[in-house]
């Protein structure tokens, strides 16, 4: 029985995204387990027959203790769970498994960016400082003829190449983590007046300000639809959206705020039209799950949005950051019911044809598989 390991930052994260993944692993035959930091979800994952090891760990942190602490316990974790294979997820868990997997020789390692992230896609005097140094780290981390390197759309990985951070032939294109089109549905009824979300952590470069600037002009011209930001803030986040401002945006009368929610697929099942004007994605899995429940969709044309939206077809992209071209996308959709229609079952297609969650977990597990199979060649 092979052995998988999971490094993952929270253990939310992992059952939100990775959670059939690490069922199909099961299935398979394989040995499960995850490093991460626990939380309400440890009790799901492990009546899931998926050992846990729970991890102090701190996304935003730079505390040079906090780090040492962290990789300490990731040692530790990894030495007793002895694993075949290590699949690290998002660039922190990537660095810190990375050391641990040199420090302990294990040899077969897959890191999976779930996109380039602040670090790359901001134009933050932290981000420039950090920069350099996460390059390198990164450079570091993907050497190994048993690594490979998953990455969730064409744009990351011509940028990890242009930079010198990988090379081609270490690449695997999985493009997300796939969505559950059975529980993520087509509703029923549309509901009355429009209802346009944005589901999403509370970031501004998730386009959370451009969202609200976009209401605030649709709001202004009369036109009759409810605008709702549908998420939870991420404090580690150096991009988070305080909530003062949240709540003069609702007191201000142009958007809702309904929170972080835990039932999204009554959530989708309830909008009309959804909108992610996010700067850069991996690949977002809210769009994922809005097209496979028949809906519309509009976003800023960048990295990772691209993947899902098809100009025209089952939404519309425009220019990044342009709030009067977001506006009037979403009043072509609000105005126009036939139009939300048929590009909402273009939404369905697609997600049935490209994203479905067991193409995605077979996709991975082939790359596991050839790691296993090259590596007992050796």
């Amino acid at each position: 029985m092979k052995r998988l390991l999971f490094v993952i930052s929270e253990d939310y994260v992992f059952v939100s995204h990775r959670l059939f993944l690490g069922k199909y692993a099961l299935e398979q035959g394989m040995h499960v387990g995850i490093l991460c930091n626990t939380s309400k979800h440890k009790k799901l994952i492990e009546e899931s027959g998926i050992e846990v090891f729970d991890w102090p760990f701190e996304r935003g942190s730079l505390n040079p203790i906090k780090a040492v602490k962290s990789l300490w316990f990731a040692l530790i974790a990894m030495k007793r769970f002895d694993p075949d294979i290590v699949h690290a997820v998002a660039l922190k868990p990537i660095i810190y498994a990375s050391i641990a997997c040199k420090c302990l020789f294990i040899k077969r390692r897959v890191f999976a960016l779930t996109g380039v992230g602040f670090v790359f896609s901001s134009n933050s005097m932290k981000a420039k400082l950090l920069r350099p140094l996460v390059t390198v780290a990164l450079k570091l981390a993907f050497k190994g003829k048993f690594s490979r390197v998953i990455l969730q759309n064409s744009d990351d990985c011509s940028l990890l190449e242009n930079k010198n951070i990988i090379s081609t032939e270490s690449i695997d294109l999985i493009r997300g983590a796939g969505v559950d089109t059975n529980i993520f549905s087509p509703r029923l009824d549309e509901s009355s007046p429009i209802l346009v979300i944005l589901p999403a952590r509370i970031l501004w470069d998730k386009g959370i300000g451009e969202f609200v600037n976009a209401a605030r002009i649709l709001r202004g011209k009369g036109v009759n639809a409810r605008f709702v930001i549908v998420g939870e803030p991420d404090i580690q986040n150096p991009m988070c959206v305080p909530m003062s401002q949240i709540e003069l945006w609702v007191n201000e009368g142009v958007v809702e705020y309904w929170g972080y929610k835990d039932d999204m697929p009554e959530v989708l099942k309830s909008a009309s039209i959804v909108c992610l004007p996010s700067y850069r994605e991996g690949l977002p899995k809210s769009l994922l799950e809005a097209a496979s429940c028949g809906l519309p969709l509009v976003a800023f044309d960048v990295p990772g949005c691209r993947e899902v939206i098809d100009d025209g077809w089952n939404g519309y992209l425009v220019e990044l950051k342009d709030v009067n071209a977001l506006s009037m996308a979403l009043e072509k959709l609000i105005l126009n019911k036939d139009l939300r229609g048929i590009m909402g079952g273009n939404s369905r297609e697609k997600v049935i044809q490209e994203f479905s969650q067991e193409g995605i977990a077979k996709e991975t597990f082939e790359v596991w598989e050839k790691l296993l199979v090259k590596g007992n060649l050796y």
